[in-house]
């Protein structure tokens, strides 16, 4: 793991646990209501209001913490989904084998062949905008790439001599999968759920830009689209807002991309 402590490593957990932190702790860092009124129009950065106003003279800094808080509701949601999912799946087809093995992979196939912005704004457009909407068809679209890669881990390992050793000795299946599989499958799990939810805060943000996010949830995507109206006059509000994603996003993959590492060179 010492790869992991090396600076990306480092700034990708640091960006990520700042995300973490902001989230949770939204009601108590903004220093607002983030639809309160609160100072004047298009008001650039000052002191009193860092990040600016928007054109009704609410604060940018609070909107952008709540932003935060909605998409770390989201992002948590939807990994949840795709970590239960996916890991049940992917170990269940690559230990189990056979029949069940190709049910399931038909069945990942199917899933991962349709693309899931789309479908989002299908379901959207159809069903109204609602985080626990987009949650749900993310959760459920999302998982067959760590279905997939956690199989083929799987069928790796279970050939592996430590596996036989284990059966030998009289370990049921549970026991092995529980004991042996899944402490080795957990670097490529962490890996892959960085990369993933990276993704879906994206998909977020852009569904928030597009204003098809949840109209009781303040979100980035929806700030940086109510900025770009005033580019000219206001660039605090559409500057904001994106370098949060933007951060919040590198993050995510920095973390990722370290764990991998760190697992390859182990």
């Amino acid at each position: 793991m010492r790869r992991l402590a090396r600076p990306a490593g480092v700034i990708g957990a640091t960006l990520t646990l700042a995300l973490i932190c902001v989230g949770l702790l939204a009601p108590f860092l903004a220093p607002t209501d983030p639809r309160a009124i609160d100072g004047p129009s298009l008001s650039p950065p000052t002191a009193t209001h860092p990040m600016g106003t928007d054109a009704l003279g609410r604060d940018v800094l609070s909107g952008v913490i709540y932003g935060a808080r909605t998409s770390l509701i989201t992002v948590s949601g939807v990994g949840l989904l795709v970590f239960l999912i996916g890991i049940t799946v992917g170990i269940v087809s690559g230990y189990r084998g056979g029949w069940l093995d190709d049910v399931l992979m038909r069945g990942t196939e199917a899933l991962q062949v349709l693309p899931r912005f789309f479908l989002a704004l299908v379901v959207v457009a159809y069903f109204g905008p609602g985080t626990d909407r987009l949650v749900i068809v993310l959760g459920l679209t999302s998982w067959p790439l760590l279905a997939r890669v956690i199989r083929s881990q799987t069928l790796s390992l279970r050939r592996r001599d430590f596996i036989e050793a284990a059966r030998t000795q009289g370990a049921s299946d549970y026991r092995i999968v529980v004991h042996e599989l899944w402490p080795n499958l957990l670097p490529t799990v962490f890996t892959l759920m960085g990369l993933l939810t990276a993704q879906v805060l994206l998909i977020e943000a852009s569904l928030g830009f597009l204003g098809l996010s949840d109209p009781d949830a303040v979100s980035l995507g929806y700030l940086a689209s109510e900025g770009q109206r005033f580019l000219r006059v206001a660039w605090w509000l559409a500057a904001f807002p994106g370098l949060a994603i933007l951060v919040a996003v590198l993050g995510l993959n920095l973390l990722a991309d370290s764990v991998g590492d760190a697992t390859l060179r182990a």
